[in-house]
C-alpha cells in the first residue's frame, strides 16, 4: 500500500503521531471534562498546549465542546480502541525498545 499524503492510512498514523492527541481523547473517554480538569488528569501538558490540542481535534471532528466541556464524538470514541492498542503493545515491548537503545548507546 502507498502511504501518500492523501492516503487514510497515513492521515490515522497523523493522528496519532501528536503525542498530545491520543493522551486527550484517552483522558475524554470517560465523559466530558472541562479544561481544567482534563489538565489535572493528564498532568505536564501547559493549558496553551491543551487548548491548541482540544481546538486540533475539534477540527478533526474527534472531539466537540459540550456546556463548557469537551467531550469525545461518536468519531472520537472509534479511536479508544487502536490507543488502548497501542497502550498494550507498549505495555507488551516498551522495556524491549528501551533494551535496544541501551544497546545502541553501549555500541
Amino acid at each position: 500500500m502507498d502511504w501518500l499524503a492523501d492516503c487514510p492510512t497515513r492521515l490515522a498514523f497523523d493522528l496519532v503521531a501528536n503525542t498530545w492527541n491520543p493522551v486527550v481523547v484517552w483522558a475524554l473517554r470517560h465523559g466530558p471534562r472541562r479544561h481544567g480538569e482534563l489538565r489535572r488528569t493528564i498532568g505536564g501538558i501547559s493549558a496553551k498546549v491543551l487548548t491548541e490540542t482540544l481546538r486540533r481535534l475539534e477540527f478533526d471532528g474527534l472531539v466537540e465542546r459540550r456546556e463548557g466541556a469537551y467531550a469525545l464524538t461518536p468519531l472520537g470514541e472509534t479511536l479508544l480502541e487502536p490507543i488502548e492498542g497501542f497502550g498494550r503493545w507498549a505495555a507488551d515491548h516498551g522495556d524491549d525498545v528501551l533494551a535496544a537503545r541501551d544497546r545502541a548507546r553501549s555500541a
